[in-house]
């Protein structure tokens, strides 16, 4: 798992992040929080996601998908408003079969809030940038 580089949207510092860390990311200059945004598959997905010390949104697609190609900045911008609250893990189904079987996915694009690896939300289809937020925010704040 690569390291991605990510600009902060403070200071303009470009940052590695890892796909999976003990903490959340920060700015090395300016020390604020950084949008966590990761790719995943089947062999990468439990250190990736099931273990990340934030919720994880997890965003089923596949490049084929024109609902998913929509909701791909929408989800970014998301994680960049939401960052130090949230990682954003993008799954192409494609590449994880398994993950998919899994976590039971009939259609994409599927959003999966996760906590501590468990399943807290969910959402199929494609949505408008406000019905994501709104979404997201109650997901986020809701306590198990």
């Amino acid at each position: 798992m690569a390291p991605s580089v990510v600009s902060c949207s403070s200071c303009g510092t470009r940052n590695r992040i890892p796909a999976a860390a003990s903490g959340s990311p920060r700015c090395a200059r300016c020390k604020d929080p950084l949008a966590w945004i990761v790719d995943a598959d089947d062999a990468t997905f439990a250190d990736v996601a099931e273990r990340s010390p934030l919720p994880v949104v997890v965003d089923l697609w596949a490049p084929w998908c024109g609902p998913c190609r929509t909701i791909s900045p929408l989800l970014e911008e998301l994680a960049s408003e939401l960052a130090g609250r949230c990682k954003l893990v993008k799954v192409n189904v494609d590449d994880a079969p398994s993950l998919q079987a899994r976590l039971g996915v009939r259609g994409i694009p599927t959003l999966v809030v996760l906590r501590h690896g468990k399943e807290v939300a969910r959402q199929v289809g494609a949505a408008p940038l406000a019905q994501l937020r709104a979404w997201l925010q109650s997901s986020l704040d809701r306590r198990e």
